[in-house]
């Protein structure tokens, strides 16, 4: 399997994504949307920050069980309540992600809505990767 990731002198530099990931494999994982559920079904106490941490976990575990790892991640789309407060904690948030999935980043897109599933939940992960 290889993510060959493109991202055109053209385009703007990006930062905390890739313009655009060539995926070769043979196995498609697609990821449910995840929040900041702990294991009993809450959601995580604490700001955008701390939701994002634990949706990021509870995504690289469903990952994980498919038999993927976060270099496999070949698109991620992100929603929040909140894209004003998502955009001023971007540097943590881009040490959150290096920390639990590494340098390599997928195409992702932030979509900003009204409310998730879960009323407490601030943010929600879900994505695509592609498995040898």
């Amino acid at each position: 399997m290889t993510l060959d990731r493109r991202n055109p002198d053209s385009l703007a530099r990006p930062s905390g994504f890739s313009h655009a990931v060539v995926a070769t494999g043979s196995r498609l994982v697609l990821l449910a949307g995840q929040t900041a559920l702990d294991a009993d079904g809450r959601i995580v106490p604490g700001d955008l920050p701390a939701q994002f941490e634990q949706a990021l976990t509870n995504l690289l575990t469903a990952l994980r069980a498919a038999g993927g790892t976060p270099a496999d991640l070949a698109r991620v789309t992100v929603y929040t309540t909140d894209v004003a407060a998502y955009r001023d904690h971007a540097p943590e948030l881009g040490r959150l992600w290096r920390k639990h999935a590494g340098r390599d980043y997928p195409a992702m897109a932030l979509i900003g809505v009204t409310r998730l599933w879960d009323e407490e939940a601030l943010v929600e992960l879900d994505g695509l990767a592609v498995l040898p």
